[in-house]
């Protein structure tokens, strides 16, 4: 091998050394993983959050920061995500309204559909359609034939307008035939504490906030939404049961990445959050906050984003809702 021919092979072979590893991807996680909760502290989604955050940390022996990004309707979290790195570091704990706003609020600074890859959906949630414990009223029938016979007479409170609890109410009065008015809190705790004092005739709450007000016999619940009963109220029936159409979806909490993630790291990131869901004291937590644990693949995820958006988008233009 002439002088010149060593010195190139030798070369390449010093660049690979030097070079091959620097460029070479290392093994998801390799750093400390974010979970962006785009709400505040204290609340379901953040209660969530943490909690598999703690887990995800323990598996992985990597740390997972929970950061609270809160504002306008969960958008300025939503978009921090949507445009943050798609390497799996930057995690969305999301909910619901991630797929309303877009029909709310046209003008979004991200695609829901464009700028997220579904991972799993971690837990159910469910509204109640709840009246006063001094009410006469022991079923849904009973309540819909007094408000039809009183026009003017009955109103339903939600825990916010452009809600699942106001877009509920609205689905409720137009299938019922009734004209129940709309009466709209800043959230479930001030609407609970009207409807227990009988300053509403009904109200559309969300199961995780009325649990404490359910143990305690404070609310009545006359139906829930969502496909079929719900498991921690066996005895209730669901909208659907009775005839009501569109009230199948459910509320959800879960979990998505930017667009672009690569397929292993969400393979592997949904896996792990499944397995985690179904550890029996995470389901117990969830349990404890009124929750039906989720936990499916991010094609069934997907799937289901753009099933319920469809139904929500068709009620909501159908009931001239808004976030005003």
């Amino acid at each position: 091998m002439s002088t010149r021919r060593q010195f190139i092979t030798t070369a390449g072979a010093l660049g690979a050394a030097a070079f091959g590893p620097a460029h070479a991807q290392a093994p998801y996680p390799s750093r400390p993983i974010r979970f962006i909760v785009p709400y505040p502290p204290g609340g379901g989604t953040d209660i969530i959050g943490r909690t598999l955050a703690a887990r995800l940390g323990e598996a992985w022996g990597q740390t997972v920061i929970v950061e609270n990004r809160a504002g306008a309707s969960g958008v300025i979290g939503n978009d921090l995500v949507a445009k943050a790195a798609p390497d799996g570091y930057t995690v969305l704990i999301g909910i619901t309204t991630l797929i309303q706003m877009p029909h709310l609020q046209p003008k979004l600074p991200y695609d829901v559909f464009r700028d997220f890859t579904p991972i799993t959906q971690i837990a159910y949630s469910a509204d109640l359609f709840a009246v006063p414990p001094s009410s006469p009223f022991q079923s849904l029938g009973q309540f819909v034939e007094a408000a039809r016979a009183h026009p003017g007479r009955f109103n339903y409170g939600s825990y916010g307008n452009g809600t699942s609890s106001h877009i509920h109410g609205e689905m409720f009065n137009a299938q019922a035939r009734l004209d129940l008015a709309h009466v709209p809190f800043k959230g479930s705790a001030p609407l609970l504490t009207d409807l227990i004092g009988g300053q509403l005739t009904s109200a559309f709450v969300d199961v995780s906030s009325a649990s404490a007000q359910l143990e305690a016999g404070k609310i009545r619940v006359l139906a829930i939404t969502g496909e079929r009963r719900f498991k921690a109220l066996p005895e209730v029936p669901a909208f659907t049961e009775l005839g009501c159409r569109d009230f199948e979806p459910y509320g959800w909490f879960a979990a998505l990445l930017p667009a672009g993630a690569p397929p292993e790291v969400v393979r592997k990131l949904s896996g792990e959050l499944m397995r985690i869901i179904r550890l029996p004291d995470v389901q117990a937590r969830l349990g404890e906050l009124g929750l039906q644990p989720g936990g499916n693949t991010p094609e069934e995820f997907a799937a289901a984003m753009r099933r319920d958006c469809e139904i929500w988008g068709r009620v909501i233009r159908a009931g001239k809702i808004t976030l005003e």
